[in-house]
């Protein structure tokens, strides 16, 4: 049976942005998305520090972590089948998966 991720999750799944066999994504999506037991939306991960990024520090995991420094681009936003995510990393405090989710929706114009 295929893992479904839940809201926080940080997976490690396909790299549909660059030239990498993967990359770490953070779940946004909650219960209420439509196809919640087959998808999720997802903030891309990188090592790449931007100034608008979002780090992620060991604080901001409950579970689990990244093994490098890691920001989250909320403006990076994909629909990705949980059947193609590899394995969970770790898992975010609430605070820190609603900072990212409200910044993404921010860049969706929704204030």
């Amino acid at each position: 049976m295929t893992d479904v991720y839940e809201r926080g999750a940080v997976v490690k799944g396909p790299d549909l942005l660059a030239d990498h066999d993967y990359r770490p994504y953070v779940c946004l999506s909650d219960r209420t998305h439509p196809f919640h037991d087959e998808e999720a939306l997802y903030a891309a991960a990188t090592t790449t520090r931007r100034a608008v990024a979002i780090p992620l520090t060991d604080e901001d995991f409950i579970s689990g972590g990244l093994p490098r420094e890691s920001y989250v681009n909320p403006w990076t936003v994909v629909t990705i089948r949980h059947v193609d995510m590899e394995r969970e990393e770790g898992h975010l405090v609430e605070a820190t998966t609603e900072t990212i989710a409200t910044e993404a929706a921010g860049y969706l114009g929704v204030r």
